[in-house]
């Protein structure tokens, strides 16, 4: 599915300050595999690296690196442009994010579902432009 980053200008407004800078990549690593990398550099320039190789089936996958929100994930593609993302801690539910890439391949929207601090059901949406 290529290289994306994240557009900053397009930020939610109910999302907080915003991080420095957000690169996903998504690779085909054989064998009916893929491979998820998340790098997220804060304002500090602190970078969080968190990747994940799965199934796109819906069957769980470890996550590596940094695991401060997930250390599982499970990920299904129903449709060539869509992944369905669910992210798991301590085997409770983090967040389900859907990432649906554009007719001309170019843009990448993630609608990303999840629960504020004070327990209230939430979905934003975030833009990403193609790197490669």
């Amino acid at each position: 599915m290529g290289r994306w980053e994240l557009d900053l200008t397009r930020m939610p407004s109910t999302y907080g300050p915003p991080p420095r800078r957000v690169v996903y990549s998504f690779q085909d690593i054989g064998e009916g595999k893929w491979r998820m990398v998340v790098d997220i550099t804060g304002q500090d320039g602190h970078v969080r690296h968190m990747a994940a190789s799965y199934r796109p089936d819906g069957t769980m996958a470890p996550s590596e690196g940094e695991t401060s929100e997930a250390d599982s994930v499970a990920v299904m593609t129903p449709t060539p442009n869509v992944l369905v993302l669910n992210i798991a801690k301590a085997k409770r539910l983090g967040s389900v994010r859907v990432y649906i890439v554009s007719a001309n391949s170019n843009e990448m929207t993630e609608s990303a579902a999840g629960l504020t601090d004070k327990g209230e059901p939430f979905v934003r949406n975030f833009h990403y432009k193609r790197l490669r």
